[in-house]
């Protein structure tokens, strides 16, 4: 068996755990102010689907975005330094987790709004058939998003005009909890979510979000159909929700990934359940060699922990630079 997507994905997989993870320590440690999410357990989702990405294509997203941003290839350094607020940042600062934009890796605009990137991802697709055939756009969301009306106007405009479209819906509500305080999942009258595209039909599929190896021959169909002017298509992932995301804040609970949990060593009573049935990185590894994974990780611990690092080092924006109405703040450039 060919491992080389495998262990790609893995890799992308890796740097979205150890990114999310030095992010929870930098916030326990004091240094974010502004709320955050963690994208820890749907790593197979944007490694999968941002895999067979080309440079021309577009990615919008939503307030969970850093797995989806680190998958597309985006710099570490600069999405710290966004989420710290520093003028070394992807949006010099100003926007937070929430809302970078890399334009220089495809990323035009992340929205906070629930369901705020899909009629936004619906102009973007519209434009590509003109500006740029061949390319698509990427739209990942989560199942809240079907309880607000301009989905359903937008993916209707979608299917009619056949727009170059993937509409990858992130369902973490599987184990999620209603105690207080926290988010319970949406609440939609249709059966399944699959149900509401269908009935405008788009080809959907449901698949399970922790596994990689299917969602990677997945993806890889679709985005070819699509690229062949097949119209859009629409995935839904079902993941269980990661414990440390259950809180209103999200927090390291259990420590970090170990590799040793792939080898059979127990993890934290916290996570461990979670850890043996749902996580990604342990469910993907039994493809690959451990060796490699160790390799991998360290490298990748490195550069997550080298990034924070410089990005805590980095200056803050003048004050001078709140006045500037145009461009980049403080002269940075995207």
């Amino acid at each position: 068996m060919d491992t080389t997507p495998l262990l790609e994905g893995y890799r992308r997989m890796l740097r979205i755990r150890r990114f999310e993870e030095r992010l929870l320590m930098l916030a326990a440690a004091g240094h974010v102010t502004g709320h955050f999410h963690i994208y820890i357990g749907q790593e197979a989702t944007a490694a999968a689907a941002l895999l067979p990405g080309e440079p021309g294509d577009v990615i919008y997203t939503n307030h969970r975005n850093h797995g989806h941003l680190i998958a597309r290839g985006g710099d570490p350094h600069r999405m710290y330094a966004e989420i710290l607020g520093r003028r070394t940042g992807y949006c010099g600062g100003r926007g937070g987790s929430i809302h970078i934009a890399a334009a220089d890796i495809g990323v035009p605009h992340t929205s906070g709004s629930v369901g705020g990137s899909i009629p936004q991802a619906a102009g973007a697709a519209f434009a590509l058939t003109r500006l740029r055939p061949g390319s698509i756009v990427i739209c990942f969301f989560g199942d809240g998003t079907f309880e607000e009306g301009a989905i359903f106007e937008a993916i209707n405009t979608i299917a009619k005009w056949k727009l170059p479209i993937l509409l990858v819906c992130e369902n973490n509500g599987l184990d999620a909890p209603a105690a207080p305080g926290s988010f319970p999942t949406s609440a939609t009258a249709a059966e399944r979510l699959t149900d509401i595209p269908a009935a405008f039909s788009i080809p959907s599929v449901t698949i399970d979000g922790a596994d990689l190896s299917g969602q990677l021959n997945l993806f890889q169909t679709l985005v070819e159909q699509i690229r062949a002017g097949g119209g859009p298509r629409f995935v839904e992932t079902s993941t269980v929700r990661w414990p440390g995301s259950r809180p209103l804040w999200p927090q390291l609970i259990g420590g970090p990934f170990q590799t040793a949990w792939i080898g059979g060593e127990e993890p934290p009573g916290e996570v461990a359940q979670w850890t043996r049935e749902s996580d990604p990185l342990v469910l993907a590894a039994g493809a690959l060699d451990l060796a490699a994974i160790d390799e991998l990780d360290a490298a990748v611990i490195t550069e997550m922990a080298d990034a924070a690092e410089q990005a805590l080092a980095d200056e803050w924006p003048s004050p001078e630079s709140a006045l500037v109405l145009t461009g980049q703040p403080d002269g940075i450039v995207a």
